[in-house]
């Protein structure tokens, strides 16, 4: 779990650079423009936000293979449900603005945020290292969103990090208050009811105000 949390480290201080390069005055707009990378640019944005939801799903697919937890089943479908429409509403607004589809695959740093937790096991060891791992994916995401929303160059997809950036807030929350105790199996977590769902809290669609 040590590995993971430097490996998450590593990510955030690389996206850190990356945004400070995209707003610095002396970098060249064509430099910015070309480079497919920068997350302030939209096929940047498109296949981070798009490898980021992936991330959520496929791990929290993993979580109902390895957890008992309830609160931490509950908590993975929940992220199933909220990430399928977030790539539902970003591959809508990327057709919306002319721009291929975000591929369904992982990036590189959340390829290896995977593997290692497939490696956690099962049980409340991969319990705490999910609990991690969805905390720290999420405050990158909220970070990937909300810069994004105030600095992206494209419309329909500034719209759409707008409105995923409170659901993003909200998940941030919910994981970091994730009981991985298997004596607290029954707990809920802010936002779900009784069946783990937060129906008042589920995406905006395409083309509705966030």
């Amino acid at each position: 779990m040590r590995a993971l949390a430097v490996l998450l480290a590593a990510s955030c201080a690389l996206a850190a650079c990356s945004t400070n390069s995209a707003t610095e005055d002396t970098a060249p707009a064509g430099a910015m423009a070309a480079d497919p990378n920068n997350p302030l640019m939209a096929p940047g944005y498109v296949a981070m936000s798009a490898s980021s939801d992936q991330f959520e799903i496929q791990s929290s697919q993993l979580a109902l293979q390895a957890s008992q937890n309830q609160a931490v089943r509950n908590f993975a479908n929940l992220m199933i449900a909220h990430h399928q429409a977030t790539t539902q509403n970003l591959t809508a607004a990327a057709a919306s603005a002319g721009l291929p589809p975000p591929p369904p695959t992982l990036m590189p740093q959340h390829q290896q945020m995977l593997d290692q937790l497939r490696a956690a096991g099962t049980g409340m060891a991969f319990d705490q290292a999910y609990k991690q791992a969805q905390i720290m994916s999420h405050q990158q995401a909220l970070e990937l969103q909300t810069n994004y929303a105030n600095g992206g160059d494209v419309p329909a997809l500034k719209q759409v990090a707008a409105s995923t950036a409170p659901i993003v807030q909200q998940h941030l929350g919910a994981a970091q208050a994730l009981n991985t105790d298997m004596g607290g199996m029954g707990a809920m977590q802010p936002g779900m009811d009784q069946s783990g769902q937060a129906p008042a809290t589920a995406p905006v669609r395409s083309g509705e105000r966030g």
